[in-house]
């Protein structure tokens, strides 16, 4: 058992759940299928092979920066190379500027093979859309760890800027990765467990807590001069 950190960052990332033709929704965090998408790229894994080994790992996020969510409009041709064809007015949202780290638990030859993959990808990686490329390394050298997925995901060095400041931190994990209860946690359902290939777009309910919590071992206290 093992667990895998890869850090997404960038100016522009998407994670949708509920997406529509003319509609394209992002979750305040990333997704598991975004995320296992990300990963079967890096793998060389075509949308049309299955990926139940790669649904079988354990997911947790912990939001460093949760970033600022916005939407832009996009023109598109509903039948591209028909003359005539009609065009459509999209909206898509994003969030701006967002720090997270994303932790993938279980089998450790898997994670080990998708850790030496992220660090030279089959295909190109991007954070939910192909234009959204990440602002530093997914790879990490410490990345791949033998603790529970939450226990890493405390641990992980954060992400902010020193503008950012110190509060609490935001998790999402697995229900069955958090060992007992929390204070203040939230349960919940995210539609984001792939059961099929990608290109089939089926994915079913994920059961998950969040919460938000200090994590002081990360911010060392300011020195005050003498």
């Amino acid at each position: 058992m093992s667990t895998l950190l890869i850090p997404l960052a960038g100016p522009m990332q998407s994670w949708g759940t509920r997406s529509r033709f003319d509609d394209r929704d992002t979750e305040p965090e990333p997704t598991k299928s975004g995320v296992l998408g990300l990963a079967a790229a890096a793998l060389g894994i075509d949308r049309a092979e299955p990926v139940a080994h790669l649904a079988a790992l354990a997911f947790g996020v912990r939001v460093d920066r949760p970033g600022l969510p916005l939407h832009d409009y996009h023109t598109a041709q509903l039948h591209p190379g028909v003359r005539g064809a009609g065009t459509s007015l999209t909206r898509r949202a994003y969030l701006a500027d967002a720090a997270f780290w994303a932790a993938l638990s279980g089998d450790s030859a898997l994670l080990a093979d998708l850790h030496a993959a992220l660090r030279s990808p089959c295909w190109p990686l991007s954070l939910g859309r192909r234009a959204f490329v990440p602002a530093t390394p997914l790879w990490r050298p410490d990345a791949l760890h033998g603790g529970l997925l939450l226990d890493t995901l405390r641990a992980a060095p954060t992400l902010r800027r020193d503008a950012d400041g110190a509060g609490p931190y935001r998790f999402v994990v697995d229900r069955r990765e958090v060992p007992g209860p929390l204070r203040h946690a939230t349960p919940g359902e995210r539609r984001d467990d792939p059961v099929a290939p990608f290109a089939q777009r089926r994915y079913a309910l994920r059961d998950v807590t969040g919460w938000a919590e200090a994590l002081p071992h990360l911010h060392p206290p300011q020195e005050v001069p003498a």
